[in-house]
Order: C-alpha cells, then sequence, then structure tokens
C-alpha cells in the first residue's frame, strides 16, 4: 500500500484543528530552541491591559509545555478528537467549529481573569472539546491504556482520574474545561428538545458570512460581467 505523502495528510486535516495543532507544535519548537520564553506567553491580563501585550490572549492557549511525554499526549487527544468532532458534527460547518473555540476560548479567559487564575490555557480548551466529543458519542466504546474499556462519556472523567493519580491533585484548568463543554453541550443538544429548537449558543450570522466562501462569488460576477452586452459607443 502506497504511503500517503505527507503534505496531503497534512491537508486532510480540518482547518481547525490543523491551525490549532500546528500552532501549538510551532510554539513548542520555539520554545525549546530558545525564540521565546513560556514567560512571554501565558495569559496576563496586567500584562494585557496595561502593556498591551495582546499576544497573550492566543499563546495561552498553544503552549502545552516543553517537548516531551506528556505533551505528545496532550497533542494525541487534541488532534484525535478535535479532529474528530470537526469531521462528524461541524463538516461543512468550519465557522460553527470557530465558534465553538471562540466561545470557549472567551469564557476560560474571563474565569481566568476573574477566580481561577490559569496561565496556560490549551489543556482545559481541549478537555472542552473532548467533553462535547464524548458525549455526543454515547455509545463508542473507547480502552484506556488497554487496562478496562467504557463508553465514551466517561472518557474526560477517566482522564482527569488518571492525572490525579499522576500528579497527586485535581486539575482545576481541565475540570473548568469539562465545565465550559458540558455548558455549550447542553444548550446546543438539550436544551433545543424543550425549546422548540432554540440555540442561544449559535454563531450570529454576521460570523458565518466570514467564513462563505468568496471565489466562486467572485467568478460568478466576473461572467455576469462579461456576457453582459457592451454599450454602443
Amino acid at each position: 500500500m502506497a504511503a500517503v505523502p505527507i503534505e496531503e495528510w497534512f491537508y486532510e486535516i480540518p482547518v481547525c484543528t490543523r491551525i490549532w495543532a500546528s500552532a501549538a507544535v510551532a510554539t513548542a519548537l520555539a520554545c525549546q530552541c530558545h525564540l521565546v520564553s513560556p514567560f512571554q506567553l501565558f495569559f496576563s491580563l496586567p500584562a494585557v491591559l496595561s502593556k498591551r501585550q495582546y499576544w497573550r490572549l492566543i499563546t495561552t492557549f498553544l503552549y502545552f509545555g516543553p517537548l516531551s511525554v506528556d505533551f505528545m499526549f496532550h497533542m494525541f487527544f487534541l488532534a484525535r478528537y478535535s479532529r474528530m468532532l470537526e469531521e462528524t458534527y461541524f463538516k461543512g460547518k468550519t465557522a460553527d467549529f470557530a465558534w465553538l473555540l471562540l466561545y470557549s476560548c472567551t469564557c476560560l479567559l474571563f474565569c481566568s481573569a476573574t477566580f481561577v487564575q490559569m496561565p496556560f490555557l490549551g489543556s482545559p480548551l481541549a478537555f472542552s472539546i473532548v467533553y462535547i466529543w464524548a458525549r455526543r458519542n454515547p455509545s463508542v466504546r473507547l480502552s484506556f491504556l488497554g487496562l478496562f474499556v467504557f463508553n465514551a462519556p466517561y472518557l474526560p472523567f477517566v482522564l482527569l482520574g488518571f492525572s490525579l493519580l499522576i500528579n497527586g491533585n485535581m486539575p482545576k484548568d481541565d475540570a473548568l474545561g469539562i465545565v465550559i463543554g458540558h455548558i455549550y453541550f447542553f444548550f446546543m443538544d438539550i436544551y433545543p428538545t424543550v425549546r422548540n429548537g432554540s440555540r442561544p449558543l449559535d454563531p450570529p450570522e454576521i460570523w458565518r458570512r466570514l467564513f462563505e466562501p468568496r471565489t466562486e462569488n467572485a467568478r460568478t460576477q466576473i461572467q455576469h460581467e462579461q456576457n453582459m452586452p457592451r454599450a454602443v459607443q
């Protein structure tokens, strides 16, 4: 069986997942090569407001620690479950998936700025994505490290338990990611069933229009202009 070229495999990844995972790997490599420091990347509200270091609003979601087994573990779950969610429930709905990421990022930034104080928010963002995928695939059976088998909705809690076992304390940031993921799942999957299809977290139309393809519209306009009869001079 012929091997798939690396560039073909890369561009098969849905666009939002591809950009996020690529940026996370690039950030880790930049830190590993000492081009930037993690102290320049974490979220700090005073640094954003007083020093105008606005990039921290983005880089806080891209740094998952130095290159290590733990980093590879995070990249695996990020790429796997974000990709599966984007390829299934959000297939052809890039605007909706980007809105989900924006919603989750905004909630995490607000929580970190007010009462939780989490410097890096990539892991809880990934947990919110994993939670939503897990709740939307209740019948899928998963195996964790070959030790036991469970249904997909238990996956986020299995990961929390594993992290608790390894680190000795409850990862509050990942738990917050689960809460934010549950809020999205509730208002998009449960709430509409009792409120006549209403989805409060749907993206606004102006957001959807940002993701509409422009090439076909531009080509149609050009063809229309070419087919118009020229004015008699």
